[in-house]
């Protein structure tokens, strides 16, 4: 999905989103009419209002109406109403927040769209829906008017619809290892639902992937009491203290060469799968849990398999190591 259709597109500001390895933003266009804008994709950003001209009016508004319905503002510099309605007309597209987008066309450069379509004043906007003008009003109506006209040709807007887009996006992103625009989709997410628990919990975590332990429990600090056990926050959560737990056992070559010493030292096997996790080597932490189990599944109370329980709630339920973990754990229990 592109960030050009969503809402959720581009940073706000309010968290900390900027990851030192994030692509650096591309340079801002030079030249051209100012546009309203609306998000971003990791740097540019993509523009809502444009100008079209006969030649680019099937692409800027046939095939784009496909997507959404796209508004043309028919309108010529000689104009008083039409200098009239452009800000007002503008800002309620932008405030739509993708739903719509807005095309100008000027009538005195570019006749034929408006004479073919029996416009005989201006300003007028035309609807275009699925590739079809579908509504319009003349006139530099009050900006009341033309939410209430866009709500008529877009819909009801409860938001759902981009919030599922904006979050998918963001795993998108972060699949690809783009953390920096991952986040700062979360980041504008959060502006307008600040309690949006996927979200923060997702903010979160890519804080504390990226090593601000701080930033993370910032971010978890803003979730109601009510919420903080909820199943995406108890993962960041869960992760947070294996780290804090890691970090207080010391060295891993001291826990090594306990184990070389003797293999059946299962503490040291323990504290070291602890540290390994809290580098991020799953595999060999988890390899290591599984042996206590074999050796000893009554060890500290069944602690080895307690703690694999805990490990696979902070990687998550269809991590591929907690998968391949779970099966070797299931073999050794129950043959």
């Amino acid at each position: 999905m592109s960030n050009q259709d969503n809402s959720f597109g581009g940073p706000s500001g309010n968290y900390a989103t900027s990851f030192s390895y994030g692509a650096p933003k591309p340079a801002e266009p030079q030249g051209g009419s100012p546009a309203m804008v609306l998000g971003s994709d990791a740097g540019a950003e993509p523009v809502v209002v444009k100008d079209t001209t006969t030649a680019s009016f099937a692409a800027d508004v046939i095939q784009e109406s496909r997507n959404q319905p796209v508004l043309v503002d028919f309108w010529a510099p000689w104009c008083g109403p039409c200098k009239q309605l452009a800000p007002a007309l503008e800002k309620a597209v932008q405030e739509s927040r993708g739903r719509v987008k807005l095309v100008k066309m000027n009538i005195d450069d570019h006749p034929a769209i408006a004479g073919q379509l029996g416009i005989q004043s201006i300003p007028a906007v035309i609807a275009f829906k699925d590739g079809q003008p579908v509504d319009g009003f003349m006139g530099a109506v009050p900006e009341s008017q033309i939410r209430d006209f866009i709500q008529k040709v877009a819909g009801k807007d409860d938001g759902k619809g981009q919030l599922e887009e904006a979050m998918a996006a963001s795993a998108e992103a972060r699949a690809a290892g783009d953390i920096q625009t991952a986040a700062d989709i979360f980041d504008a997410v959060l502006q307008q639902y600040p309690d949006n628990l996927d979200a923060l919990a997702g903010l979160a975590d890519l804080l504390f992937e990226a090593g601000d332990v701080a930033g993370a429990e910032e971010i978890l600090a803003k979730v109601p009491a009510e919420a903080k056990d909820t199943a995406a926050l108890s993962a960041v959560k869960a992760k947070l203290a294996l780290a804090k737990q890691a970090a207080s056992l010391g060295n891993p070559a001291e826990f090594e060469a306990r184990l070389a010493a003797n293999p059946r030292d299962h503490q040291a096997r323990f504290d070291l799968a602890m540290i390994q996790n809290g580098l991020g080597q799953r595999q060999e932490a988890a390899d290591n849990l599984l042996a206590i189990v074999k050796a000893d599944r009554t060890w500290n109370d069944d602690g080895a398999r307690a703690q694999l329980l805990q490990f696979f709630e902070a990687w998550g339920m269809t991590d591929e190591v907690t998968l391949a973990t779970r099966r070797k754990l299931s073999s050794l229990l129950f043959s």
